[in-house]
């Protein structure tokens, strides 16, 4: 007998399937599902995801719930409270996407690697420690099983386009992957090292390895040809290999958070690039080249050691946001007031003592100038919506505060 989440049971006139097409909450599966069962046990699956009705969806296969599955094209029971996989091996062989997230699936059966017409896989945030071999699922192109307790890959079908594993206790990935997968997100594990196979991925679009433990990133990243987002956060790395700018990277380079002491010159090939992430590591100076990466949108810089910008940074005539936080900055270059598109500078925690002319920002709206040590100020950007000078000490206050204050501008002192 099912029990809601107050722990009232229904009455004994009453199914489990009844109840749990009354309190319908989800979209489990479609039409077959709700043909399937006569007396409404294909709406107990179908909808059971409502109101904790996760033991309605177990004890509903019981009563024409596994007919439901049979015939279904999808399976759709997200947070339900569900323990195990509904239905069984022979009502299941018609289904093609199977969300089973957030429920408190400890296992899957054997026969789960048997839905030969499964194409999607939803397993995100239950207590799996193991995946059965999944090779046999031809049709499989998605496996989602972020925020479970795996400690290994199982094996895997050639056709699986996108994996994602983020937040398990992974420690190594198996040397094959198949080569037709675009989208691999193993972030949050414990890996120390990633195989060969995985930098012969042509196909590979997005790789998240961040939170792990690697120390290195071979020179053989440039083999991933189509690769436009890559995170290596939060590892342990100490340099980034100069092959790095062979990479086709548009959305974003996340390495922030390891060990890094410099970086590479060849990052400056980098000209297609969006998001350039490198805060939280050692970094004293940066490349001449950095200015070359005409695309990029905003460069974070935050939590190093940089005592000095390039020259070069000038180039970069569509950066919104820079963020050079807690460095070790002393002054800038003149060539900054070539950021024309320029909207958030944040150069707070440094050395300051002086600013060159900031009058060419015309779009700078938020400058934080926080905890520096300025006397003075030089002529300041028109459109400011917001200026911190907190933990400064000036000499005196310039016309062109109160000009900013009389235009809106929120000035903190």
């Amino acid at each position: 007998m099912r029990t809601d989440r107050t722990g009232a049971a229904p009455g004994p006139q009453t199914t489990a399937a009844e109840q749990a097409a009354r309190h319908a909450a989800g979209q489990a599966t479609r039409q077959a599902a709700g043909q399937a069962a006569g007396h409404g046990a294909g709406r107990a699956v179908e909808q059971a995801a409502g109101h904790g009705a996760g033991q309605a969806v177990e004890q509903a296969a019981g009563h024409g719930a596994g007919q439901a599955v049979e015939q279904a094209v999808e399976l759709r029971v997200p947070g339900a409270g569900l323990t195990r996989f509904p239905g069984d091996a022979a009502g299941a062989a018609r289904v093609r996407l199977v969300d089973l997230a957030w429920n408190e699936l400890t296992e899957l059966p054997a026969w789960a690697g048997e839905l030969t017409e499964l194409e999607e896989l939803r397993l995100d945030g239950n207590r799996l420690r193991a995946l059965p071999d999944l090779s046999r699922l031809k049709a499989l192109r998605a496996l989602h099983a972020d925020g479970n307790r795996l400690t290994e890959v199982p094996p895997l079908p050639p056709a699986l386009e996108t994996l994602s594993l983020y937040g398990n206790v992974v420690e190594r990935l198996p040397d094959r992957l198949g080569d037709r997968l675009r989208h691999l997100s193993v972030g949050g594990n414990r890996v120390t090292g990633l195989p060969a196979a995985l930098w012969r991925l042509t196909r590979l679009e997005t790789l998240n390895v961040a939170e792990n433990a690697l120390t290195e990133l071979p020179p053989a990243v440039a083999g991933l040809t189509s690769l436009r987002m890559l995170d290596v956060g939060h590892n342990r790395l100490t340099s980034l290999p100069a092959e790095l700018g062979d990479l086709p990277l548009t959305d974003y380079l996340y390495a922030s958070d390891n060990l890094l002491t410099e970086v590479p010159a060849a990052i400056g090939r980098l000209d297609r690039l969006a998001y350039l992430g490198l805060t939280d590591n050692r970094l004293r100076a940066l490349p001449e080249s950095l200015g070359r990466m005409a695309s990029l949108v905003e460069l974070r810089l935050y939590g190093n050691r940089l005592e000095s910008l390039p020259a070069g940074i000038g180039g970069l005539g569509r950066l919104r946001e820079l963020h050079l936080r807690g460095n070790r900055l002393g002054a800038l270059p003149p060539s900054i007031a070539g950021l024309g598109e320029l909207r958030v500078l944040d150069l707070r925690d440094n050395v300051l003592r002086e600013l060159p002319d900031l009058s060419p920002l015309t779009r700078l709206t938020h400058l934080d100038l926080r905890n520096n040590r300025l006397r003075r100020l030089p002529a300041l950007p028109p459109a400011l919506e917001k200026l911190d000078l907190r933990w400064n000490k000036l000499d005196d206050e310039p016309s062109a505060l109160r000009d900013l204050a009389a235009r809106g501008c929120v000035i903190l002192r």
